[in-house]
Formats: C-alpha cells, sequence, structure tokens
C-alpha cells in the first residue's frame, strides 16, 4: 500500500518543473520554520526534478551521507515532505524509523498493528498489510504523527486551571526532594520519590496496582519489559530506573477490562501515547488513574545494557541482569557506577569509564528521540527526575526534581515532609529547567537544527514545537548536534557486528575515532565560552575599555 503511494507521489513530481527558491541573506537554504514552531505546511526547499532528493540538498555532502543512512530506504518520505502540506503520519513515522516502540498503535487496533523487536533491538509497528481505518485509528495515538494531538493540547485539556511554562509544561507544584529512610534511598536510581509516591498511591487504596518497567519474564523480548504489580513490597523489591527499549502494547491489553484502577509509570512519549489511547478507548481511560512521568533524556535500545556489561567483563550470552545507577558514597550523585551480573556475580565500575557510558554522546539512542521536545513528561500528572544543581549534586543520596499538576498530589508530599518523612523543597520554574541545561540543548536546540536538516534534505518530519531552523545557534552548536546523530547511528550498526563476531573491540574501534572528534568539539566550544567570559568580565573592569577585552580574548589563540 505504501509503496503504491510512493509511486504515484513519484510521477506527480517527475511533472513538476525544478522550483528555485532564493536563500536568505546568509546566502544558504533553509528548512521550514515560523512562529509556531515548523508547523509549516509547504517546505521552502528546491523541489527535485528526479528522485534524488537529498543529493540534490544544500547540505554539505557528508551530511546529505548521514541523514540519507537514517532513513529507512522508504522513499514516501521525502516525496511527502516534497510535495507539501501533507500530514506526516504513522505511516511516515514507520517509514522513517522513527517509532518509539510504545506500543498505543497496537493497542487501538486490537493488536492489528504488531509491535515486535527490531534490527536495533528496539520495539517497531509493522504496517505491511494494515487496513486504511486501521491505519488512520493507529496515527491518532501516534507519540510522533502530525494526527496525535500534542503536548500543549493535551495539558491544556487536562490541566487548563495550571500555569504553564514552555518548559516545563503546566504545572501546580514544583519540589526537589528525597526519602529520609537512608536504605530505602540508597536502593533508588535518585531521591527515592518515584517509586515512594507510586506505593502510597497503591496503599491508599487510590489505584489496585501499578504498570511499571522491571525484570522480564520472557528473556526473548530483553531483560525488562512492562508488569503488574498489586504487593506494595514486592514493587519496593523492583524500583530503579532501567534504561532499555520496552513497550505497553502487552501489559495495556493484558489490563484492558478487568475493572482495576492503575498508576501508569513511564517516559514521556510513552505517556503521551497512553493519553491519546485513553482519550480514544474510553474503558482504559477510565482504568489508567494517575500517569507518573520520568524525565528523559533519550530511550536507550536493549543493546546498551549489553554494551556497558561487556565492557565491565559479562559478555551479551551470559548478562542475567544490571543496575544503571548504583550510587558511590563520598562522591557527588552524578558519579554513579554501573552493575552488572553474570554467572560469577556482579562486577561494579564507574559508568563514565565505559564507552557508551556519556549520556551526552547518546549511543544506542532511539530514533525517535531525536525528534522528541518534551522533557518533563507534560501529560503525566507529576513527573520525576534527577536534581542536577550543583546544591543537589554533592549529596551521593540523590535528589529528586519535581513537576507536580495535580493538587492531590502536591498535598501527599507536602503532609509528608511535614511529617518527617521526606525532605523536601518547594522550587521555581527556573530551578527546575536548569537541571536539565544539557537536555534542553538537545532536545530544543538540537531538535532546531535537525529538524532544519531534514526538512533542508527534503525528508518528512513531525510538527514540533521548535523552528526548523539555525537562526542565533552557535555554529558549534550545530556540529555537536549533527556528530550525536552519527555516534547514535553507527553504535547500533557496530554493537551488532561486534556482537555477532563475538568481539568488543569491533565495537570500541569503531567508537573511539567519533568519540574522540566528538570531545574535541566540545572542547572548543568551553575555552571560547571561558574567553567569552574573561572578555566580558575585562570590558566590565575597565569600563568599556575594549582594548582590554581584546587582550582577554586572545588568551586563546584563533577565536
Amino acid at each position: 500500500m505504501l509503496a503504491a503511494r510512493t509511486a504515484v507521489a513519484f510521477s506527480l513530481i517527475d511533472r513538476l518543473p525544478p522550483v528555485v527558491v532564493s536563500p536568505p541573506s546568509g546566502g544558504r537554504a533553509i528548512g521550514p520554520s515560523g512562529s509556531h514552531g515548523n508547523r509549516v505546511g509547504a517546505a521552502p526547499v528546491p523541489h527535485p526534478a528526479t528522485r534524488n532528493t537529498i543529493d540534490r540538498c544544500p547540505l554539505p555532502a557528508r551530511h546529505r551521507a548521514e541523514i540519507r543512512s537514517q532513513d529507512s530506504g522508504t522513499p514516501s518520505c521525502p516525496i511527502r515532505r516534497a510535495i507539501g502540506g501533507i500530514m506526516h503520519r504513522i505511516e511516515e513515522v514507520v517509514a522513517r524509523g522513527m517509532c518509539v516502540g510504545c506500543g498505543a498503535c497496537a493497542v487501538r487496533t486490537d493488536g492489528r498493528v504488531p509491535v515486535t523487536i527490531g534490527a536495533r533491538r528496539s520495539f517497531e509497528a509493522d504496517l505491511d498489510g494494515v487496513g486504511a481505518d486501521d491505519l488512520r485509528a493507529a496515527s491518532r495515538v501516534c507519540p510522533f504523527s502530525d494526527e496525535s494531538r500534542d503536548e500543549d493540547a493535551i495539558g491544556a485539556t487536562r490541566y487548563p486551571d495550571l500555569p504553564h511554562d514552555a518548559r516545563i509544561g503546566r504545572y501546580s507544584g514544583l519540589f526537589a526532594g528525597r526519602l529520609r529512610d537512608g536504605d530505602r534511598a540508597l536502593g533508588s536510581s535518585s531521591g527515592g520519590l518515584t517509586s515512594w509516591v507510586a506505593e502510597q498511591l497503591l496503599v491508599r487504596g487510590d489505584v489496585d496496582a501499578i504498570l511499571h518497567v522491571s525484570g522480564a519474564e520472557d528473556r526473548s523480548r530483553g531483560l525488562f519489559d512492562y508488569r503488574v504489580t498489586d504487593d506494595a513490597a514486592e514493587f519496593r523489591a523492583r524500583r530503579k530506573s532501567l534504561y532499555s527499549a520496552t513497550t505497553l502494547a502487552e501489559v495495556l491489553q493484558a489490563v484492558r477490562g478487568d475493572g482495576r484502577r492503575y498508576a501508569l509509570i513511564g517516559v514521556p512519549c510513552f505517556l503521551k501515547a497512553a493519553r491519546l489511547l485513553a482519550e480514544e478507548d474510553p474503558v482504559l481511560g477510565a482504568q489508567l488513574a494517575f500517569f507518573l512521568g520520568l524525565v528523559c533524556g533519550h530511550l536507550k535500545s536493549q543493546a546498551f545494557a549489553e554494551a556497558l556489561a561487556w565492557q565491565a567483563g559479562v559478555a551479551p550470552d551470559d548478562l542475567r541482569d544490571v543496575d544503571f545507577r548504583v550510587k558511590a558514597p563520598g562522591r557527588p550523585s552524578n558519579r554513579y557506577d554501573f552493575g552488572a551480573t553474570g554467572p560469577d556475580g556482579e562486577v561494579e565500575v564507574p559508568t563514565a569509564s565505559l564507552v557508551g557510558g556519556s549520556w551526552g554522546h547518546a549511543m544506542f539512542q532511539v530514533a525517535a528521540c531525536d525528534f522528541c521536545d518534551d522533557i518533563f513528561a507534560e501529560t503525566a500528572d507529576i513527573a520525576f527526575g534527577d536534581a542536577w544543581l550543583p546544591r543537589y549534586t554533592d549529596d551521593w543520596r540523590g535528589t529528586n526534581v519535581i513537576v507536580s499538576r495535580r493538587p492531590e498530589l502536591d498535598a501527599l508530599l507536602r503532609d509528608a515532609a511535614a511529617a518527617g518523612e521526606l525532605d523536601l523543597d518547594e522550587v521555581s520554574v527556573d530551578d527546575v529547567a536548569a537541571t536539565q541545561a544539557g537536555n534542553f540543548r538537545h532536545r530544543r536546540v538540537g531538535l532546531s537544527v535537525r529538524l532544519h536538516d531534514d526538512t533542508t534534505a527534503g525528508l518528512s518530519v513531525p510538527r514540533k514545537r521548535v523552528p526548523a531552523s539555525l537562526d542565533g545557534i552557535d555554529p558549534k552548536r550545530v556540529e555537536l548536534v549533527r556528530r550525536r546523530r552519527r555516534i547514535a547511528r553507527r553504535s547500533h550498526e557496530a554493537f551488532a557486528r561486534a556482537r555477532a563476531a563475538g568481539d568488543l573491540e569491533m565495537f570500541l574501534r569503531a567508537m573511539h575515532p567519533l568519540v574522540g572528534a566528538y570531545a574535541r568539539i566540545e572542547r572548543g566550544g568551553a575555552v571560547r565560552r571561558f574567553a567569552d567570559a574573561v572578555a566580558r568580565r575585562a570590558r566590565r573592569m575597565a569600563g568599556g575599555a575594549h582594548g582590554v577585552a581584546r587582550r582577554a580574548r586572545g588568551l586563546v589563540p584563533g577565536l
């Protein structure tokens, strides 16, 4: 079906004369942008007279090659964008390899859209043979489809009376805190409040069970999977963050219609999909009582755990369990260890010492995350993240940052703090946003770059809440964003080859040059920022003596 539409699109394109679009004064053609993000209809890129859309785009050749390699090979993506004004639907999401595997489409269509593990070790929808009605129903609950409502629209419906901030969404309470119980805090990834709130909802009878990611019973699907837990002690034993691709498909299909109420814990795109599903399915809508969101840098494929464990000495086929966040007393909370369990027991190594351990490199990131702008789970009733601020990272036990959107959850936290169960600070919107500074660079600034690159190359992209433009973005940042995409793509390919060959060094040899090049650019940007800061201080001290400022910049040759 998709191939037939593509053939028709090609026949239309071939009849179009080339359209020359004058570049702006900077001399470079740009992709669609505007005051409302990239919601413009037709893309202002040259219309191709041939099928080779990407090669005719004004991006550097090496970036054209990278973008081409990221596309699934289905030519409908650039065609749909070149025609202009056509939605980025679930068909384009899947064709571009942009499916995050949430499984909402499978639930909405009673399984007629299957979701299975793909070549890159993450879940993907399969649209082959799916009927037109099911495609449209699936597209309405897909978090990366233009046929679904975005986070702003969902938030306005769910929380109409709450204040809104473009960075964090709507909010009723903003906090930073942790459990005072030292043993429970030690066994949690951060401050322990995600699992604590979920457990309180269960104990108080607000919900009958919790839907959360834990160790998988069927290891053929990976180490982790969603499961249903209705016992507080059992849930407490299964807490901690698990960075691995999963799907909601089976668990939501299993609980639908059983008459019980649930708290659902998940990353932003999964909760958005569940919200969309609940709007279309009154049965599930009545059952999903609380949405607990996890602040997300990006989602990892299942290979992430294997790659780190292999470097720690546990081969993929021997891997039994992992602990992504082993706290280290005496160290800042953001300098944690990675633990892997194999036949000989558990081994722990500093995460920062492992190739792929830096989240800034985006190794094993699923492609969908390149098109997400939701950091604080804006459709969730409450969202939890790490309080990456100096006054909190100095404490090795970890501290949560919390964005609440339901007054009863605000009261739950405040009452527990008053009773001495929690350490809790009320913080500002700016404080909350500052905890995720790097995340904003990736999901907002970086997203603008990626949208620009893909629309300029004629590729279909979803509507987002940032512009598809390089305007005002430091060229160094642009280069870092592009290199992150390259690292992410190469990590999937290199690890698959290394695993098949049983040779870890094959993976390390492939990644070291890319990581090294990224680090050199990143260090250069840091030096430039330091020089600029020195220059500004010199100007203030000299009362505007520009000669002193120039000498300050001269501390770093070539800037």
